[in-house]
C-alpha cells in the first residue's frame, strides 16, 4: 500500500508524506563489536596479521583480550574483514586525514572588475589597483567591458582597454583566459603568476 516516499495514516486513511532523515545509510556507516552482523568474519590482528576466518563471538573475544575493538573494515567482502584495533584513534587519525587535506587544498575566489568602453583614464587605474590587491590574494579576475546602446559599435574600444589592463598587470598576473565577446559584454580571465 506504501511506497517510497509516502505512508498512510491509520486514522485518517490519506497518505502522508515522510520527513527526510539525515542518518547515514548503511554503506556509510562503520560496524563495530556487537553492531557486526555476520556470523564469520576474517580477523586481521593489531599488528596487520591475519588471524583467519573465525565466528563473530570468537572475534570479539580475540579483540577483548587484546582490549580494543573489533572494526569492521570491509562490509562487502565475503566474509567481512574485521581488524582489531582501536576505535576512537582510528575516528581521530580519520578527521586528522581530512583536516591535512583540506589544509593543502589551494582555494581561490573569483572576483570580478566591470569597466565601460569609455571608462575614463584615473577610473582605470583605480580598477587596475582594485586587480593587483585581488591578484596579491592569490584570487582570480574576471575583467568585464560592458556595452551599452550603440556603444557595441566600439567592441575595438573595449579590446584596447583589456589590452591596456593586460600590459599594466603582465607582471603579477598571467591572462588565463583571452578577451572573448558574450552578447553585449566582453570578458577575460586573469590569474596570479
Amino acid at each position: 500500500m506504501s511506497n517510497n516516499n509516502n505512508f498512510y495514516c491509520r486514522r485518517c486513511r490519506i497518505a502522508v508524506t515522510r520527513r527526510p532523515t539525515n542518518r547515514p545509510r548503511r554503506s556509510d556507516r562503520t560496524f563495530i563489536n556487537k553492531n557486526i552482523r555476520a556470523k564469520e568474519v576474517r580477523v586481521i590482528d593489531p599488528d596487520g596479521n591475519q588471524i583467519g576466518i573465525i565466528p563473530t563471538y570468537k572475534a570479539l573475544a580475540t579483540a577483548g583480550d587484546f582490549g580494543l575493538d573489533l572494526v569492521e573494515i570491509s562490509p562487502n567482502a565475503n566474509p567481512p574483514v574485521c581488524k582489531i584495533m582501536d576505535y576512537g584513534r582510528y575516528k581521530y587519525e580519520l578527521t586528522k586525514k581530512k583536516q591535512e587535506a583540506k589544509k593543502k587544498q589551494s582555494t581561490f575566489q573569483l572576483k570580478e572588475i566591470k569597466v565601460r568602453p569609455k571608462t575614463g583614464e584615473h577610473d582605470l587605474q583605480t580598477k587596475i589597483n582594485h586587480i593587483k590587491k585581488f591578484i596579491a590574494k592569490k584570487d582570480k579576475v574576471k575583467v568585464t567591458v560592458i556595452f551599452r546602446g550603440r556603444e557595441i559599435t566600439l567592441s575595438q574600444l573595449g579590446r584596447d582597454v583589456l589590452e591596456r589592463i593586460v600590459q599594466e598587470t603582465e607582471e603579477f598576473a598571467a591572462v588565463e583566459q583571452y578577451p572573448k565577446f558574450e552578447g553585449r559584454t566582453m570578458y577575460m580571465l586573469l590569474a596570479p603568476k
